[in-house]
């Protein structure tokens, strides 16, 4: 059984062009139902649970079980908390809960720290539905969501068009679409921007983004090699080209993502908006992979502040606001996997933020006449871009291929 399913072909997420046309024509009676006030639920399901399954056969099929096990897993823990919640409320049980919901990536990211391998509960997208679940918890707990149906929220957990990279979704605002139709009129608006997400994520993805990541990035990293361990002008080349290439990729299966769910019927909230335009690391940060960063916005920053301001622990809220950055974004670090160049990632950008807000009070204070120009704007746009180059470079790993194991890239 095992080998038969191993044998069986494995079509990534948004992978080639092929994948368009088999999923398009799949969801086409989804959109004609839609078109006509009615929200085809079981075909979904099928079309959902067949691409799934394809994503995750073949020589994927431990992630499989992983993802089923997964999905179990949460669900019964979800709805115990919504069961629990509508007749008590207690922290202790609260943190509890969501630590067991995290508890899956946290094993996942530490376990090849730990015992030098990946672990068997790891599947493609692991993080991102433990971010829906955490979430939702978080939302009951705040009552905001008040009664989960188990299999609304199983659907929303292996949506399909966001299961494996999101954008990350939340129960509260994915239900609330879900339960109604659009009108002829908005699904035909909607249908319209499917359609330029899709002709724009072709770009981004297949176009713009080979040149970056097949083209252009083996060349100068290869270039950069014949220098190691020594830093030269190459590594600034992969800093530059990496970032392009980590953007268009991303940028576009996003844009595939998002594509996809409108013609589901379905507004999946976008992930990116021009991030390389930003004038400052944290309108970077509201630009820059958006679900993600909200998500810790509100999740970790806003509740650490919320919480230390009611327990009186910091008396100067700039300290606080400072060391509330420096948590959320080592935490973000810890969370792309618990390597040197992760956490460092995380603890640059959180430094960054605490001194843009520096930056902001002092300007207030000593410069009250420096009056924004196109030349300012620039500068700190240049600025901005070049910091966040740096800081991929690191994110990416390739400073610790050239300095600790150049014979990795031989």
């Amino acid at each position: 059984m095992m080998n038969w399913f191993a044998n069986l072909p494995n079509f990534s997420a948004y992978g080639t062009p092929v994948y368009f046309i088999y999923l398009l024509i799949a969801i086409l009676p989804l959109g004609i139902g839609i078109y006509f006030g009615k929200r085809l639920s079981w075909y979904e399901a099928l079309v959902s649970f067949v691409f799934i399954f394809f994503m995750f056969d073949g020589q994927d099929w431990q992630q499989a079980i992983s993802l089923i096990v997964y999905i179990i897993y949460q669900t019964c823990l979800v709805m115990w908390y919504v069961h629990y919640r509508q007749q008590n409320n207690n922290s202790l049980v609260f943190y509890c809960t969501t630590f067991l919901s995290l508890l899956p990536i946290i094993i996942v990211k530490f376990t090849p720290a730990m015992v030098g391998h990946n672990s068997l509960l790891g599947f493609l997208g692991i993080s991102y539905l433990t971010f829906r679940a955490a979430g939702t918890i978080i939302e009951t707990r705040d009552g905001a969501v008040k009664d989960i149906n188990w299999w609304k929220f199983i659907r929303f957990m292996a949506f399909m068009p966001t299961i494996t990279s999101g954008p990350i979704d939340r129960y509260r605002r994915f239900s609330k679409d879900y339960r109604k139709v659009p009108s002829r009129e908005k699904y035909l608006k909607m249908l319209e921007k499917a359609v330029m997400y899709l002709f724009i994520g072709f770009i981004y993805k297949f176009i713009i983004d080979y040149f970056f990541a097949q083209q252009w990035l083996p060349y100068v990293e290869q270039q950069a090699m014949s220098h190691a361990p020594h830093l030269s002008w190459w590594v600034v080349a992969v800093a530059y080209v990496y970032s392009g290439d980590l953007y268009f990729d991303f940028a576009g299966y996003s844009l595939f993502a998002v594509a996809i769910s409108y013609i589901m019927g379905v507004e999946t909230p976008m992930n990116f908006n021009k991030p390389f335009l930003s004038k400052n690391i944290k309108e970077f940060w509201n630009r820059w992979h958006m679900t993600l960063s909200f998500w810790f916005r509100d999740y970790i920053f806003m509740r650490f502040v919320f919480m230390a301001t009611k327990k009186h622990w910091f008396k100067n809220r700039n300290v606080l606001s400072s060391l509330a950055y420096m948590i959320n974004m080592v935490v973000m670090g810890f969370w792309h996997g618990v390597t040197w160049y992760y956490i460092l990632y995380g603890f640059l950008h959180g430094a960054a933020l605490c001194t843009n807000d520096w930056w902001l009070r002092y300007k207030r204070k000593h410069f009250k006449n420096l009056k924004s120009t196109k030349l300012t704007k620039f500068i700190a746009g240049f600025i901005t871009f070049n910091f966040v180059v740096f800081s991929f470079l690191i994110f990416c790993g390739f400073l610790n291929t050239l300095w600790f194991n150049p014979s990795a890239m031989k």
